[in-house]
């Protein structure tokens, strides 16, 4: 009987070092690896190849998305991930560079007479077209931005419904120990980012990346605000403007397909952006700090609610994830907290606050993980099995990077003093958080609650 499993386990173990994480299951129902580890399974031999041609991340992502590797039906995804995730951050195992190089070495070429064997070496597979593979402009230029952002904002209403449920909030919740769902997480995040920024009536809010309208929709409700939403994703500007309308506030709230740099009627007395700044790009940060800083009265404030990473040891390289730049977030980057803080103080603003909120994030992937599995037939019939499997992938594996302290997420509230240098806060978070809460009003005969509006269901 063949033994595709030993044989190619055996081989990718001498190539690495060490033992792999995983329990592997062949096409020809041989099986290796650690006794009740987590399994994966190659459907075929096209699995192997993908990852002899891409080895790494984006190997295992191809065959993945293309269906070519599944989970063990007695394992989850979210255990394979985790054992992986462990597996590479291992601090005292070695990282062996795998690339023609190393092929060439002893271990390589045994591991290349593995697949001639199994039959697996041939002609590179053609990527899932879900990938992203010809970009136009330079990175970050307005025109190569509308494209990354339609890339994962297009994808279709309907789709992100069934996905982050009736909120269509597409950001980290908020678990306060009264939240009994995903809804209620959500509502707490907006409200607390009103509150950190103290709307009242009267003020003119801008969100930059506004999403489908969420937030711009909660502070004109409950804190009496006009509003200005932007963002460059038509699929959701078209959304956004129909339940601004039928919320009837219309004559309160603007929302706009337009580039945060377009924005011409400044100054605002709150700028919100919560999940847009990961867009940006480092050599972009300073110019978007700066903007927001221009858009922004003397007094008023900011809420930058961001993905962070963990700083990279000295002399070490930034380099994007090949899955998530190909397939989630193209031109995506990360930045430590840090950096952030220095670029927006840079802009010439105070920051005043800074709230992690890692763990909430991981809480939240999962509840959009869960959605995303109790409506699979729909999803698959709405994106296609690939685009579905990409979601999948991406939300299981951010919740276990966010659960394992390798990114993280946090609310910067920071300030454009005065020319006196006034910032405009009270003294203490009690106080400006306490502060904020009188001015919130409950919804006027007109408004219903998020979750309730027809127009998101």
């Amino acid at each position: 009987m063949a033994q595709h499993a030993q044989q190619l386990v055996g081989a990718v173990e001498e190539l690495l070092g060490r033992p792999i994480p995983l329990r592997v299951r062949a096409w020809d129902g041989s099986q290796a690896g650690p006794p009740g580890a987590p399994t994966v399974v190659l459907r075929n031999r096209r699995a192997l190849r993908r990852l002899l041609w891409a080895p790494g991340e984006l190997g295992l992502a191809r065959a993945y998305v293309a269906g070519d590797l599944e989970v063990g039906p007695d394992s989850d995804l979210y255990e394979v991930l985790a054992a992986v995730a462990a597996f590479a951050e291992d601090p005292g195992a070695p990282r062996p560079r795998i690339g023609p190089r190393e092929y060439l070495g002893a271990p390589g070429r045994r591991l290349l007479a593995a697949g001639l064997r199994l039959g697996a070496v041939g002609p590179n597979p053609a990527p899932p077209a879900e990938e992203v593979r010809h970009r136009r402009g330079r990175a970050h230029s307005r025109r190569r931005d509308r494209a990354a952002i339609s890339h994962h904002y297009d994808v279709g209403n309907d789709f992100y419904r069934l996905v982050l449920g009736s909120t269509m909030v597409y950001s980290c919740a908020y678990w306060e120990p009264a939240a009994k769902s995903l809804e209620d997480a959500q509502a707490a995040k907006l409200d607390l980012i009103c509150r950190k920024l103290g709307l009242r009536p009267g003020m003119r809010l801008l969100d930059v990346g506004c999403g489908w309208g969420s937030l711009v929709l909660h502070a004109a409700r409950h804190y009496g605000v006009t509003a200005v939403g932007v963002s460059i994703s038509t699929e959701q500007v078209e959304l956004a403007r129909r339940r601004v309308a039928e919320a009837g506030l219309a004559d309160r709230i603007d929302i706009r397909l337009q580039d945060y740099r377009e924005v011409p009627d400044g100054p605002f007395d709150a700028v919100s952006s919560v999940g847009m700044a990961e867009h940006v790009g480092s050599a972009q940060y300073l110019v978007y700090a700066r903007r927001l800083y221009e858009l922004l009265a003397p007094g008023g404030r900011l809420l930058n609610h961001q993905i962070a990473r963990r700083p990279l040891p000295p002399g070490e390289e930034y380099r994007l994830s090949p899955f998530i730049d190909r397939y989630v977030f193209p031109d995506g980057e990360l930045s430590p907290v840090g950096t952030t803080v220095s670029r927006l103080e840079e802009a010439g603003f105070e920051v005043r606050d800074v709230e992690a909120l890692r763990e909430h994030y991981g809480r939240t992937l999962r509840e959009w993980v869960a959605n995303l599995e109790a409506h699979w037939p729909e999803a698959v019939a709405l994106v296609g099995r690939g685009r579905a499997r990409v979601w999948r992938l991406y939300m299981a594996a951010s919740a276990v990077s966010f659960e394992q302290n390798h990114i993280g997420v946090n609310q910067v509230l920071a300030v454009r003093p005065t020319p006196a240098g006034v910032s405009g806060l009270p003294p203490t978070r009690p106080q400006w958080l306490a502060e904020a809460a009188e001015q919130h009003r409950p919804e006027d005969a007109r408004d219903t609650d998020l979750g309730d509006r027809p127009s998101v269901r």
